[in-house]
């Protein structure tokens, strides 16, 4: 495993966000920050219901994050979409309504990053009359703040009665001491997993997987290592029709899918990360396959495109409003 310098600290994108005044006035365009009304947007695969949830949204200093990559090779492919540095990350899960199953892919950041910064999940599934005691399984991509931080509240487990799915590596790692020393992970990395996760393994209410296997009726899980060692996708199939979930594949469109060798900081292993990256790009755009991303502008439902300069591009799902046929 590959040996990483300490990076930025557990509070996932919310960190110090100070930029040199000359250096943002030179990319500044308008963003126009605004606070939205919780709640989803659903797309149909095949006779399933799968909705986006948002759990709110947090800045991040791409100058800090972003690996691989210049400043100025960021400023140039931001002013491209319309943006500017910091830039705004969607924080997205996602409900997969089964016969029998009400099912959650990710949870959100919870109580972790304080007010005001993501922690809204719980308001979106009310506007969709769903409880937490409804929740019968979780599907965790990994094992990170922003995807793991909505399972608890006050230490307290929040979907009382779900089954928390989650590739076995991840919990292999962050359960293991020796773990942080052969890495260089960053400690706070396990003080979450831990914090997250214990009162759900305590409880018998954790379920893991390895390589690729079927975790529930349609649904199957693939351990992607790189992010995280225990990253996964989660695919669903039905009626001929499917979503692959992609975890934290890919966190700013305008950047990483044009070049899609550029890391971030919070990649385990970055190397792995944007070798699983380059390979995923290149199957979702053969294949046209729906994808559901939880940090690209919510929905975050799309599909991978080439693009004319050897990369990619992102094109979401058309927004539709209207009674069915």
């Amino acid at each position: 495993m590959l040996t990483v310098k300490k990076r930025v600290q557990s509070v996932l994108f919310v960190g110090a966000l100070q930029l040199s005044p000359a250096l943002y006035a030179a990319t500044a365009v308008p963003q126009h920050a605004v606070v939205q009304q919780a709640g989803g947007y659903s797309v149909q695969v095949g006779h399933l219901r799968v909705t986006s949830l948002t759990d709110g949204s947090v800045p991040q200093d791409l100058y800090k994050l972003l690996q691989r990559t210049t400043p100025q090779d960021i400023d140039k492919r931001l002013a491209q979409n319309f943006q500017a540095n910091p830039v705004e990350a969607s924080i997205n899960a996602f409900l997969i309504e089964l016969p029998g199953h009400k099912v959650l892919v990710d949870t959100g950041s919870g109580q972790l990053f304080g007010p005001g910064n993501g922690g809204r999940l719980m308001e979106s599934l009310a506007t969709k009359g769903i409880h937490p005691a409804d929740i019968t399984d979780v599907l965790l991509t990994h094992a990170h703040s922003d995807h793991s931080g909505g399972l608890v509240k006050d230490g307290q487990r929040v979907f009382a009665n779900a089954t928390v799915h989650i590739g076995k590596p991840d919990i292999d790692f962050f359960f293991n001491d020796a773990s942080q020393q052969q890495s260089g992970y960053d400690q706070s990395y396990f003080d979450i997993a831990r914090k997250t996760l214990k009162p759900y393994l305590d409880a018998g209410k954790v379920r893991t997987f390895s390589g690729t296997e079927e975790v529930l009726p349609g649904i199957t899980g693939t351990v992607h290592p790189g992010h995280t060692p225990g990253s996964a996708f989660y695919t669903l199939v039905n009626n001929g029709e499917k979503i692959t979930f992609v975890g934290d594949i890919v966190h700013v469109a305008a950047v990483q899918f044009p070049e899609p060798n550029v890391t971030i900081a919070y990649d385990e292993d970055p190397d792995h990360a944007s070798r699983v990256r380059n390979s995923a790009f290149a199957d979702f755009a053969s294949d046209k396959t729906l994808i559901a991303a939880p940090h690209l502008p919510f929905p975050g439902m799309g599909y991978v495109a080439h693009n004319d300069h050897g990369g990619y591009r992102w094109v979401p799902v058309t927004y539709t409003n209207r009674a069915g046929d």
